[in-house]
């Protein structure tokens, strides 16, 4: 009997005392979601570094530029032009020549030493425009060579690229290159061109010369008809 008083009192007494302990308890769903998050947000951050990477070499400039080479190719060729001699380049200086040596007709006041003074000029623009033909192609022969040189650099380049930037700025100097050796074709056919046009102009010239000789010649187409000539007067 004492022995259930002592265990009931014992009992009495941790059900009337305070709890001095807990469990913690385990949220296993709210884990895996921080879990998630977290993943996420590292991968965020990752691809935010990888873009700043991609941006800054896109933004890296090309060190090398052909733009001298082609400007120094191209004043070549232009100052080849601006030293043709022979009939002018200038449409109206050109104009006034081309009226003067080679005319539709010669007018009757034109004596036969300015038409053979003419002939010869003509002659000289011909020769002279053959000349400055023959320097451009000698020009852009040595320009050529330049060229590929110029070409294989940049297409190095272009494949070498490691951004856009670069990328682009050397399809923009291959794409000037382009243009510089178009523009050299158009001085060389330009050249040639002129020299074919004075050549073919002074032989239209030259048939016009020699008709105007022909019909002086032949007078105003009079028959001579003899007379008797009287040596002394009756």
């Amino acid at each position: 009997m004492k022995r259930l008083l002592i265990l009931s009192a014992t009992t009495l007494a941790l059900l009337a005392s305070p709890a001095h302990a807990q469990w913690a308890v385990f949220d296993a769903a709210n884990y895996a979601q921080n879990i998630m998050t977290a993943a996420h947000t590292l991968e965020t951050i990752n691809n935010q570094i990888r873009q700043l990477q991609n941006d800054a070499l896109n933004l890296t400039g090309l060190d090398f530029s052909a733009l001298q080479q082609l400007r120094s190719a191209l004043a070549s060729t232009n100052q080849l032009i601006q030293q043709a001699q022979g009939l002018a380049y200038d449409i109206s200086q050109m104009d006034a020549d081309f009226a003067r040596l080679y005319p539709d007709a010669y007018a009757a006041t034109i004596t036969g030493s300015q038409m053979a003074l003419d002939a010869r000029q003509r002659w000289n623009f011909s020769l002279k425009a053959l000349g400055s033909a023959m320097r451009m192609q000698a020009q852009a022969s040595q320009n050529l060579a330049i060229d590929e040189e110029t070409l294989s650099d940049l297409v190095n380049r272009s494949q070498g690229a490691v951004g856009a930037l670069q990328a682009t700025q050397a399809t923009n100097q291959l794409l000037a290159l382009q243009a510089r050796q178009a523009i050299q074709g158009q001085q060389l056919r330009i050249t040639q061109d002129r020299a074919v046009a004075l050549e073919q102009a002074r032989a239209v010239a030259a048939q016009e010369r020699a008709r105007e000789v022909r019909r002086r010649f032949q007078g105003d187409g009079s028959r001579y008809t003899p007379q008797p000539v009287s040596f002394y007067a009756e």
